[in-house]
C-alpha cells in the first residue's frame, strides 16, 4: 500500500487566516506578529532566539527541499503547518513564493537598550517612507558591522512584508529600535558619546574631506532621509555636521540605499583605522 499523503492544512483555517491578516499593519500591532518569507528569513528567525518563529507554513516540497530549516522550526517550538501551493501564495505577499512563510513575534529593541549598549555605528532613518529602502539600508548597516538601526516615527513600519523582505534576514542580527521621535533620536545618542552626520546631498562637508581629515574613527551615527525630498532643515540642524557623497561622475545622484552602504562602510573603515573595531574574540 503506498504511504498516505501527509495532511495539509484547510485554506478555511482560523490559523491561515490569522497568517494572512498580518499583510495589515493595524494586525501586526495588535498581535506584535509579523511575516518572514523565504528560506533564509525563516532560518534567521529561528536562529534568533526561543519563542521568535510562532509559527511555520510550509508545502511538502518545501518541506523535503529544506528539511534542515524545518527541522529548526521544530527544534524551537514553531507549529509547522504543511499547505498546498494555493495556501502559501494567500498568505504570502510576494509574486513568487518560495515555499516557506514564518510567523514571527515581533524583534524590535527598546532605544534605551540601543544606547546602553555604547554603540559605535548606528544608522538612524529619518522620515525613510520606501519599504524596500528601509530593509535594504538595515541589511547594508548589518554588513557594515553597525551596532543598531533605529527608525524614527515618520519612518516606515519595521515589519512591513518588503521591509522584512529588503532585510534578507538582517532584521535578526543586530538591534532595531522603532517609533522614536527624531529629536530623541540624535539626543539620546549625542549624550552617549556619538557624533551625529547627517547624509545630504546638499551638506556642507564632504565625505572625502572627512575621511582625509581622519574625524570618522569615533562613535558615529548617521541619519538618512526621505528618498524623494532628503532630510529638513530643522532635522538637519540637529546633526553636528551635513555631510554629502561627492560625485566623480556624470550621475545626477546616489539612491538612498546606495547613499547609506557608501557612508557606513566609509565609518566602518575609519573605525577600523583607528583601532575601533572589536575583535571577534571578545567575549
Amino acid at each position: 500500500m503506498p504511504p498516505a499523503s501527509p495532511e495539509l492544512i484547510s485554506p478555511r483555517s482560523p490559523r491561515v487566516a490569522a497568517a494572512r491578516r498580518l499583510a495589515r499593519r493595524n494586525f501586526r500591532s495588535k498581535e506584535r506578529l509579523f511575516l518572514a518569507e523565504g528560506p533564509q528569513a525563516v532560518r534567521e528567525a529561528a536562529a534568533y532566539g526561543a519563542d521568535t518563529l510562532v509559527e511555520l507554513f510550509t508545502t511538502v516540497e518545501a518541506a523535503e527541499r529544506h528539511a534542515d530549516i524545518v527541522g529548526e522550526a521544530r527544534a524551537v517550538g514553531a507549529r509547522v503547518h504543511l499547505a498546498d501551493e494555493q495556501v502559501i501564495a494567500d498568505i504570502s505577499t510576494t509574486v513568487t513564493p518560495q515555499g516557506l512563510v514564518g510567523v514571527c513575534a515581533f524583534v524590535d529593541t527598546p532605544f534605551e537598550q540601543v544606547l546602553a549598549g555604547r554603540p559605535r555605528l548606528v544608522a538612524v532613518l529619518a522620515h525613510v517612507r520606501d519599504p524596500g529602502n528601509a530593509g535594504t539600508v538595515l541589511r547594508c548597516a548589518d554588513a557594515a558591522g553597525a551596532d543598531a538601526v533605529v527608525l524614527t516615527d515618520a519612518s516606515v513600519d519595521l515589519y512591513n512584508p518588503k521591509a522584512v523582505r529588503a532585510s534578507v534576514g538582517s532584521l535578526f542580527h543586530l538591534p532595531v529600535a522603532v517609533g522614536v521621535p527624531v529629536e530623541r533620536a540624535v539626543a539620546g545618542l549625542q549624550d552617549a558619546g556619538v557624533r551625529i552626520l547627517a547624509a545630504d546631498g546638499a551638506g556642507d562637508r564632504d565625505l572625502d574631506d572627512e575621511l582625509d581629515r581622519g574625524t570618522m574613527g569615533g562613535p558615529t551615527a548617521w541619519v538618512f532621509g526621505n528618498e524623494a525630498w532628503g532630510l529638513p532643515e530643522e532635522t538637519r540642524a540637529l546633526a553636528d555636521a551635513v555631510v554629502s557623497v561627492p560625485i566623480h561622475g556624470k550621475a545626477e545622484s546616489l539612491n538612498l540605499a546606495t547613499a547609506a552602504a557608501v557612508c557606513l562602510y566609509a565609518s566602518a573603515r575609519a573605525q577600523r583605522a583607528s583601532g575601533g573595531c572589536r575583535s571577534v574574540t571578545e567575549g
